[in-house]
């Protein structure tokens, strides 16, 4: 129970201390209701460490779980997953300036030096694939702050975070 509940608590401060965006977009003449099984493509290639997606696709089996859908060997769908790490903007800088005149003629020149490390961010992929039908019926594109430095516990909990906001959608109304 312990355990349990410093998982939560663990899971509640990754999410409240840095946001998921999420985009969603679907297919709109897919029919939903006939996707019941699923599996990853064979090839896959998700961009992250093995151990990440070994937790990845743990945590995406537990919730697609929750959702009434079931692992097969003959799926309904394929679920192909792409991530890509990048440098966010960086966003806090202060002003320096030097400027001068007389005689009615003045210049100047100013520059903004940035204050601390830029943010490493993660976008991650999701893409549901129908290959007997429609293809491509459901994507979501996640976006969120990734700790390459984080323990085991913490990224489990941010992937957590992230397959629980991105399914929070699916499938759609």
């Amino acid at each position: 129970m312990k355990r349990t509940l410093y998982f939560f608590v663990l899971l509640l401060l990754v999410t409240t201390c840095a946001p998921i965006y999420v985009n969603y977009d679907f297919e709109k003449n897919a029919d939903f209701s006939k996707y019941k099984t699923y599996n990853y493509f064979g090839d896959i290639q998700t961009g992250l460490s093995d151990l990440d997606t070994k937790r990845l696709l743990d945590v995406l089996d537990l919730k697609m779980k929750e959702k009434g859908l079931t692992l097969s060997n003959n799926p309904d769908f394929y679920i192909d997953i792409k991530s890509s790490e990048f440098q966010a903007a960086q966003r806090n800088t202060v002003g320096v300036g030097v400027g001068g005149g007389g005689r009615n003629v003045g210049g100047g020149i100013s520059i903004g030096l940035p204050i601390g490390q830029a943010n490493v961010n993660r976008q991650i992929i999701f893409d549901f694939v129908d290959e007997d039908g429609i293809g491509l019926f459901w994507q979501a594109v996640s976006e969120s702050s990734f700790n390459p430095n984080a323990i085991p516990e913490k990224r489990e909990a941010r992937l957590s975070a992230i397959v629980e906001k991105v399914l929070a959608k699916y499938p759609p109304k």
